[in-house]
């Protein structure tokens, strides 16, 4: 393969996912097995791009596990020295590095609370990792790119491991066995689009929208947008994009929706209807044939992907955009 470090990552998260999955799931039933019943709510603790991952988490534990998932404040464990109390929570720290000294802290404080930890982190060696009671790893190798890629899309997928494991949940672990071809599909239509992206060279502002299990995803393509492409990107749910913010909307103000089909679809389709009124430029990803038609840019993805998995997938496009962007600009990705 050839092209930038970044764009080699890229590419690698099929493999990766799938390195995780099968060195992973007799752990991940481990620590199911030792959490169970132990904790009545969840407070995770993650900074930038795992943070959007514990956004993934608050809505497949509560959708799959029935389960109160909060994030945590770490400048009240550090800064403030003001920790509250955890009575009743496990405590999950996401950290691809490990390194973090505040996520650090919110589990050596959970740990003198005597409340379950675990760890989802690449590095088993760091400070992290030693803190938690348990660990699951992401196998992603060392990430070389600033922009984290891989390591992004592996604690998405470790976390709906964790999920599907402790749910005891047989339909779901055999749909996520899947998710690592649906990635590779989601690629591999990547090299219809990617050209294209020459057109949004000269863009300073952006907005990106997704709901639900992908209201996660808006927020990470947004920290893509901005980091790679150096423009301002704001994510938000289409709910609350409606309560104020679509008064931004003019002619040719450029908007990613992320539209993957599933019981939030219907929402975000309608604000694109909404947003076609208003002579937007949409930026649309998604399985469904008819929304993608018009779009400005459509990036597909595959169809019969369950929507608990399409995070995984839908991410995929936006960090191909953001690199393509990134190219066009003459930036170094």
């Amino acid at each position: 393969m050839t092209g930038s470090v970044l764009e080699q990552e890229i590419y690698e998260q099929p493999s990766v996912v799938q390195r995780m999955l099968d060195k992973e799931s007799e752990n991940a039933q481990r620590i199911a097995n030792a959490v169970r019943d132990k904790f009545s709510y969840v407070i995770i603790a993650a900074r930038g791009t795992s943070d959007n991952a514990a956004r993934y988490a608050q809505y497949i534990l509560g959708a799959h596990n029935k389960l109160s998932v909060g994030l945590a404040t770490p400048s009240l464990y550090t800064l403030y020295e003001k920790p509250p109390n955890l009575s009743q929570a496990m405590v999950i720290g996401i950290s691809q590095s490990g390194k973090s000294p505040d996520i650090v802290a919110v589990l050596e404080e959970a740990r003198r609370q005597k409340r379950p930890t675990v760890a989802i982190t690449n590095e088993p060696k760091s400070p992290l990792a030693q803190t938690a009671d348990h660990v699951l790893l992401l196998h992603a190798d060392f990430e070389i790119a600033i922009a984290a890629t891989k390591t992004y899309t592996a604690s998405l997928g470790a976390l709906a491991l964790f999920s599907a494991t402790l749910d005891g949940n047989k339909k779901l672990l055999s749909q996520l066995q899947n998710l690592p071809g649906f990635m590779d599909q989601t690629l591999q239509l990547s090299a219809e689009y990617l050209p294209r992206a020459e057109r949004y060279r000269y863009t300073q502002q952006c907005a990106v929208i997704g709901r639900g299990f992908n209201y996660a995803t808006a927020f990470e393509i947004s920290l893509k947008v901005e980091e790679l492409g150096r423009i301002v990107a704001e994510p938000y749910s289409s709910a609350d994009f409606l309560h104020g913010p679509i008064s931004m909307i003019h002619k040719g103000f450029p908007v990613i929706v992320i539209a993957p089909q599933g019981a939030v679809f219907g929402d975000v389709s309608a604000l694109v209807d909404r947003l076609i009124e208003l002579e937007s430029e949409l930026l649309l990803i998604s399985d469904e044939t008819k929304i993608l038609e018009s779009a400005n840019l459509a990036m597909p993805l595959p169809s019969g992907v369950p929507e608990w998995l399409t995070p995984m997938v839908a991410v995929l496009p936006g960090q191909l955009f953001s690199m393509a962007l990134a190219k066009a600009k003459g930036l170094d990705p």
